[in-house]
């Protein structure tokens, strides 16, 4: 195999922070390599120097010529009005039949390709993007946190495509479970350097484990024959008889400490423990006829939905099926558009959402929030240690809790916000992508306090191994409505699986025994209806964009257009669908 990119004596800092120092890799045609470590130790920023999108301080990197490397943009824009199908023509340079067969791997048929890219929802966008990127051949691909943004019908096919791509890729993810199934190489960003292993992440941490491990014993061995050369010339050396070979023991322990070995020390394990609420038996929720959506447009509807106190619910659907808008509806923020919901007696309801933290005032210092949040928490609040053990465990050190939100990334934001609901002591626990922002091991830490938080807890997540340990009953979200799934969350996924395989479609709805004849179209709504679904999928896009703008770096002004957009987008949305009804 031929290398594509070497990166040679890698130099990065911020500030006084090293986040690369002397780092080298070299890719091949062929490698397939998981990239892991801390938030915070560097691998966006590895993967956004290797791309040529950000300056190095030293060193450089070199691709071989003729290479071709794509990553997936989440901020490419649709030109105004073109189809889908026009989109990936453009952006690719290739001929419809080639852009239609692979969008056919991903389930974008000729009726999804044939409508304006910019009306799509973000999932469906999300798939045209990843399509434009396989289709321009590359190969190499680059894939930075893509669970954040495919839903998991779309991973699972991402999945299966990259199992017959002849090309080489490096990610990195959040989602564990995701690299384990693509990627038999690792590499770990610590330190400022590049640790490479020739096998998956599982194989890696246990190796690393076993060496420090191993490194520990011979260290603890050889302190022990320290302690007995010590002790040996302290009782001899000042007689005349045995000073020689007291002198002798001395050399002896001299070149013993040159022997020992140098263990790096990880970061401490993050361990979040959530604030104790108070535990009875019976039912949390009772929906009856429930429907949900925008102004007087119904985008899911139930029969009738019981969850007990206790339970953890998974809410599954592909992107913009509703899963965020029934979330919303439980916490109060949208009204139903028909029948009832409502929470037991006394049950205090919090709600994460993936956009919350820009309702942050930029001058709030960072702990003032969390302990804020504590002290309006019922009963008695927790200790200060607790509250500064959770802010470390989201990977809020001392010095960050002294800083203003204004200067905090939007990934921070997100962090706090998620720590000042945590330490609520809420009954309900309603949580819209929790796992964006955090790393592998903050992630697997959040798993574990929901596991043993007594409260009730409805979650969204693209996250499988976190969604398959947290969850003990499912809702599932699509075609117009949502219900308790039957199975468990392992039956859901084969279900996926089989149906991405053509294996199980799902049976086909019975028709109507009446029906009704439409009446003509009005031609003004119909104009109106197309306008105001190009200003959403103008809002939509310029969302995105902002997002993607603040987790990475956060301006104020940024901040302040997103919070009014979000809005006027809800707004926009409401009218459309009421104009499309």
């Amino acid at each position: 195999m031929s290398w594509i990119l070497k990166a040679l004596d890698l130099h990065k800092a911020y500030g006084s922070k090293d986040i690369l120092n002397g780092a080298e890799l070299e890719i091949d045609e062929r490698d397939r390599i998981a990239v892991i470590g801390r938030n915070g130790c560097g691998k966006s920023t590895l993967l956004r120097v290797l791309l040529g999108q950000e300056e190095l301080d030293g060193g450089k990197v070199i691709i071989r010529d003729g290479a071709r490397i794509a990553w997936l943009r989440q901020d490419e824009r649709f030109e105004a009005g073109e189809s889908a199908l026009a989109y990936l023509e453009r952006a690719t340079e290739q001929p419809d039949w080639a852009c239609a067969q692979l969008a056919a791997d991903f389930h974008v048929l000729n009726d999804t390709l044939e409508k304006p890219a910019e009306s799509l929802s973000g999932g469906w966008q999300t798939r045209l993007r990843l399509c434009a990127m396989l289709l321009r051949e590359p190969d190499l691909l680059v894939l930075d946190e893509p669970t954040n943004y495919l839903d998991l019908r779309t991973l699972m096919l991402l999945e299966r495509f990259l199992a017959g791509f002849r090309g080489g890729w490096v990610i990195v993810s959040h989602d564990r479970g995701f690299l384990e199934r693509t990627c038999p190489q690792t590499i770990e960003v610590a330190g400022g350097r590049i640790n490479r292993f020739p096998g998956r992440v599982p194989a890696w941490l246990t190796a690393k484990a076993e060496r420090r491990a191993a490194a520990a014993a011979t260290n603890a061995n050889l302190a022990a024959k320290s302690r007995q050369l010590e002790d040996f010339v302290a009782r001899n050396k000042a007689r005349a008889s045995t000073a020689t070979r007291a002198s002798s023991k001395a050399k002896e322990l001299e070149k013993l400490q040159d022997q020992f070995l140098d263990i790096e020390a990880d970061d401490p394990d993050p361990r979040i423990r959530i604030p104790a609420c108070e535990t009875r038996r019976g039912w949390a929720l009772q929906c009856d006829q429930l429907a949900v959506g925008y102004g007087t447009r119904t985008v899911a509807t139930c029969d009738h939905v019981d969850l007990d106190r206790g339970f953890r619910c998974a809410v599954l659907g592909d992107n913009g099926q509703g899963k965020t808008t029934v979330l919303r509806t439980l916490a109060g923020q949208l009204a139903p558009l028909g029948g009832t919901f409502r929470w037991a007696m006394g049950l205090r309801v919090a709600l994460y959402a993936q956009d919350v933290y820009t309702a942050f005032k930029a001058d709030m210092v960072a702990d003032d929030h969390l302990f804020r949040c504590a002290r309006e928490a019922p009963g008695q609040n927790p200790p200060r240690q607790e509250v500064l053990d959770l802010a470390g465990a989201l990977l809020f050190g001392p010095d960050d809790l002294k800083k203003r939100v204004g200067v905090l990334s939007g990934g921070e934001r997100a962090r706090l916000c998620l720590g000042g609901l945590l330490l609520g002591k809420f009954d309900v626990l309603l949580l819209d992508e929790p796992t964006n922002h955090l790393d592998v091991e903050t992630v697997e830490a959040l798993a574990d306090a929901l596991v043993a938080f007594p409260g009730t807890v409805l979650f969204t997540s693209h996250d499988r191994a976190f969604t398959d340990k947290v969850a003990t009953r499912q809702i599932e979200v699509g075609n117009g409505s949502f219900s308790l799934f039957p199975g468990n969350y392992a039956e859901y996924c084969a279900q996926l699986e089989a149906e991405s395989d053509g294996q199980a479609p799902p049976p086909p709805k019975e028709k109507p025994k009446t029906q009704t004849i439409a009446k003509p179209p009005d031609k003004s709504k119909q104009r109106l209806a197309e306008r105001l679904e190009k200003r959403v999928a103008e809002l939509t896009a310029e969302k995105a964009r902002l997002e993607a703008a603040l987790g990475q770096n956060y301006d104020a002004e940024q901040g302040k257009r997103l919070a009014a957009l979000l809005p006027e987008l809800e707004q926009a949305e409401a009218q459309w669908l009421e104009a499309a009804g």
